[in-house]
């Protein structure tokens, strides 16, 4: 099943959920569906649209500073699963400031590196390894949460991520 994006009555967006959990929500009244994938979900009693977008019936607070859940998933895809030493392909994350010497394992101090940079940099700072960070890591913007949470936007959630923008 696919994802559905979850709108708060303000049609802003609140957060991507299972297309089964939004079904839930829609069969328990809590929300309406605004956009559908064009096929049909069947229990033995009725029928519905499979939901793609859901507008809560109530607005929910959201918290003042939100901000994007630092995951490996994540990082991969802010540095578009490039090392960020050497521009390969990257398959571990690195601390730029090793945890070991007091570096945090925060969006500005985690970047995506290939194996081979991983391992020749080893337990120190890119300075002492003689190493140059071709990209600076930092934290995603605010609504980037939303391009984390699915492998790619569907183009039907764009006019409701733009107006957030």
């Amino acid at each position: 099943m696919r994802s559905a994006l979850v709108l708060n009555a303000t049609y802003e967006p609140l957060s991507v959920v299972s297309a089964r959990r939004a079904i839930c929500l829609v069969l328990c009244d809590k929300a309406d569906v605004v956009e559908d994938d064009g096929t049909e979900v069947h229990s033995e009693r009725m029928t519905m649209s499979s939901p793609l977008v859901i507008r809560l019936r109530y607005v929910v607070k959201v918290p003042y500073n939100r901000h994007t859940a630092m995951s490996r998933r994540a990082v991969f895809a802010r540095d578009e699963h490039r090392c960020g030493y050497c521009g390969g392909a990257a398959d571990s994350i690195d601390h730029v400031m090793p945890r070991s010497r007091g570096g945090k394992n925060v969006w500005e101090n985690v970047i995506a590196a290939c194996r081979g940079c991983n391992l020749r940099k080893r337990d120190r700072t890119p300075e002492e390894a003689g190493m140059r960070l071709a990209t600076i890591p930092r934290a995603p913007r605010e609504m980037s949460w939303i391009m984390y949470a699915v492998p790619r936007v569907p183009d039907e959630w764009k006019p409701y991520l733009a107006q957030a923008s």
